[in-house]
């Protein structure tokens, strides 16, 4: 064999290599999900991990279903509408989602916002609830003291964004770049639902925080009340070692 085939077949090998080495370590690490108790521990691992596929989940509005394709691939942080409300706890825990994605900074593509909702809801309710994601940080970030009022008073469902308070938070901002969310919302299936909601005896609360790997493995969560910078911590050194997604 000549010194040029030798160069040819080394690099081939090595192209290889480098393509399937990080799916082998996500392999392991969903084999062996202790291996990252010692970094990972300020969610709760699950162990066996809850495997799922891009199928098992459909998107919960025209939206959703035009960009469910980015479910694959992606480090996926999930919040969980259990049932057809979405209380104070739960919209905060949306709004957090959004902060720990832009806390990423270089690794924000390789992750997605995605929120599953478990049961039927009516448009007019639904509306409100992503309206909320996407303005209300504006409220949050505010250091004025009345903003905080109101955005305490807009976190309760009972109290809708009215077309006012819509325009004043967006200012001089482009409206439809500003309404724009890239939260994905997605349906399960039953199969998905139902292996969710035993990881709790008691059902899934309102504010859980899960991650899902690339692989569609269901692999950690977090209790409602989270903090955020505690998930973008777990989350960073997951990026780090997975190298893929």
């Amino acid at each position: 064999m000549s010194n040029q085939q030798k160069k040819n077949r080394r690099l081939i090998i090595f192209i290889f290599g480098m393509s399937i080495i990080p799916f082998l370590i996500a392999w392991i690490f969903t084999k062996n999900s202790s291996l990252l108790s010692n970094k990972t521990n300020h969610g709760q691992l699950i162990s066996p991990v809850i495997s799922t596929e891009r199928s098992d989940f459909s998107g919960f509005d025209s939206f959703s279903s035009e960009n469910i394709n980015e479910l694959t691939g992606h480090w996926l942080i999930v919040n969980v509408i259990p049932t057809n409300h979405c209380n104070a706890r739960c919209l905060d825990a949306l709004l957090k989602t959004r902060q720990i994605r832009l806390m990423l900074n270089k690794d924000l593509p390789r992750t997605r916002r995605v929120v599953i909702v478990f049961e039927k809801v009516v448009p007019e309710i639904s509306t409100q609830w992503w309206l909320k994601d996407a303005l209300l940080w504006r409220l949050r970030d505010n250091e004025n003291k009345e903003s905080a009022l109101q955005f305490t008073r807009m976190l309760q469902e009972e109290n809708s964004m009215e077309e006012a308070l819509i325009e004043k938070l967006i200012g001089s901002d482009n409206k439809a770049h500003a309404l724009n969310s890239d939260l994905i919302r997605v349906v399960p299936n039953d199969s998905v639902r139902k292996k969710i909601t035993q990881l709790n005896k008691g059902g899934i609360n309102d504010g859980m925080l899960f991650l899902i790997d690339p692989l569609g493995n269901i692999m950690m969560h977090y209790e409602p009340g989270f903090d955020p910078y505690k998930v973008k911590s777990d989350l960073t050194h997951l990026l780090r070692i997975s190298q893929i997604g």
